[in-house]
């Protein structure tokens, strides 16, 4: 962002609006920027303002002077135009519109409107596959010394699926290869990336995220320090506020990261269920399809995997709250949650066997052996150390239940419903903030007990999330036992 005052010669003269794009230069070097109009004594006529990310881009110092002038038109706009008046797009369309998504010439509008072209079925499978292709070529890509590589990736919908904090450390043992990158949140109240900062760093480099791989075997770091995919980063970075995850961008995102990230073997794990992201058979089974050719059109090789997505996994729901799960689980703690152990030994296996580390149909019992015998718990505290040293998840000051009206038998969990209160409590951008599952499906209950906790990081926060859990009672559905 740039600003300038309402009363500059350059914005008069020049007709530039708020929300205008335009090239900045200060020096030698230049940025695209949106331009904010102001008011008031924030700045005078002659001043020009700069957001952190400009100021940090430019290089520049409070007395070099800024040059504004309007950017060369943005041709590709024309080729999102047609996309939204039903026009399939070829490979050199993709191309082109790719090449300037990473280059920031779309502004946020212009990405919003390319996104809402590709979502709603409106992408063949041709078209996915031509966009993933163009989203790897404009990032870097890595490469790592020996094969297999291996890497892992939800489709999402789930709370609390905190499963690749557990099946890294297990691969990694088994002495695979495993540089995981991930992503923060989206539409979710926690991304994996999210929550192993709790734990640990993750804003690597590329330069430091390859130094924690050729010490330990692998990583877990967030994807967006490591500009694999500088064009899917400005379009996340947009599908956050929408609450927008179309399949095709999901597909297209997903395996772009996992071909820049040097994978070659890559296990999705797709919950299917009535409120989960993908919510029928039918569904899952065309994701799956695609996920396979566009994986085979970029030498990967992917193997989905459907999973449950009736309920949430673990009990916690955002950051701090899952990596206490995770740590749980790692442990062998007692009151571990048996749901999230499970799953995330049935996709370790998967894995292992995958990689070439066990035989068909032996994986998940090589996993629940390092897990069981403590190499996991070992790798992943050596993999935090590695990033930069191990953390404490923060508590929150303030929780409160939410307990059940009447007896009778859990019979339904929002999924949905449940991460958007955890979001109104405050996470992913309070990380202690979010809720604590205190009942499962088919738990029966009596008039009053907890059904969950709202944990917040501020007393306003934990009302507002409570006000909503007020007006959704519905999102634990207990079907009275009369």
């Amino acid at each position: 962002m740039v600003y300038l005052h309402r009363d500059s010669p350059i914005v008069r003269s020049e007709g530039f609006n708020s929300q205008a794009r335009v090239e900045v230069r200060a020096g030698g070097r230049a940025i695209l920027a949106t331009l904010g109009v102001v008011d008031g004594p924030l700045l005078a006529p002659d001043e020009g303002g700069l957001s952190e990310a400009a100021w940090t881009r430019l290089e520049t110092t409070d007395a070099q002077p800024l040059t504004f002038v309007h950017p060369r038109p943005v041709e590709s706009l024309s080729l999102v135009r047609a996309k939204i008046h039903g026009r399939p797009l070829t490979a050199g369309h993709f191309a082109a519109i790719v090449g300037d998504v990473a280059a920031g010439r779309f502004s946020d509008i212009e990405l919003a409107a390319f996104l809402a072209g590709c979502a709603g079925g409106r992408m063949s499978d041709r078209e996915v596959v031509d966009l993933t292709i163009a989203m790897i070529a404009v990032g870097e890509r890595l490469a790592w010394p020996r094969t297999p590589v291996m890497d892992k990736h939800s489709v999402g919908g789930l709370p609390g699926n905190r499963t690749s904090l557990i099946i890294v450390p297990i691969v990694t043992a088994a002495g695979l290869l495993m540089p995981k990158t991930s992503s923060r949140a989206i539409t979710s109240p926690a991304g994996t990336a999210d929550t192993m900062e709790m734990l640990a760093p993750v804003e690597l480099d590329i330069a430091a995220m390859r130094r924690v791989v050729e010490r330990e075997g692998g990583c877990l770091v967030w994807g967006g320090r490591a500009h694999l995919s500088p064009a899917d980063d400005a379009l996340i970075r947009v599908e956050r506020p929408l609450d927008l995850d179309s399949p095709a961008q999901l597909v297209a995102s997903v395996l772009s990261k996992k071909a820049a990230a040097g994978a070659t073997h890559v296990l999705i794990d797709v919950p299917v269920g009535p409120t989960a992201k993908i919510r029928s058979m039918e569904a899952a089974e065309r994701l799956t399809a695609l996920l396979r050719e566009v994986g085979h059109a970029v030498d990967l090789e992917v193997l989905p995997v459907l999973t449950q997505g009736a309920q949430p996994i673990g009990r916690g729901i955002g950051p701090a709250l899952e990596a206490r799960d995770v740590l749980a689980v790692l442990d062998g703690a007692p009151a571990a949650p048996a749901d999230l152990r499970e799953r995330a030994l049935l996709l370790a296996g998967y894995l292992l066997e995958l990689g070439g580390a066990a035989s068909g149909g032996s994986g998940q019992a090589l996993a629940r052996t390092i897990l069981d015998d403590g190499r996991a718990r070992g790798k992943f505290e050596a993999i935090c150390e590695a990033q930069g040293g191990r953390r404490n998840p923060p508590v929150a000051p303030f929780t409160r239940s939410v307990t059940a009206d009447y007896e009778g038998r859990v019979t339904g969990i929002d999924n949905r419903r449940l991460a958007r209160l955890a979001k109104l409590a405050g996470a992913p951008q309070d990380p202690a903030a979010g809720l604590e599952l205190q009942v499962r499906l088919g738990d029966a209950v009596v008039r009053g007990q907890p059904l969950y906790a709202v944990h917040a990081e501020s007393l306003g926060q934990l009302e507002y999330a409570l006000a909503y859990a007020a007006t959704a009672s519905d999102v634990i559905a207990v079907r009275d036992a009369v």
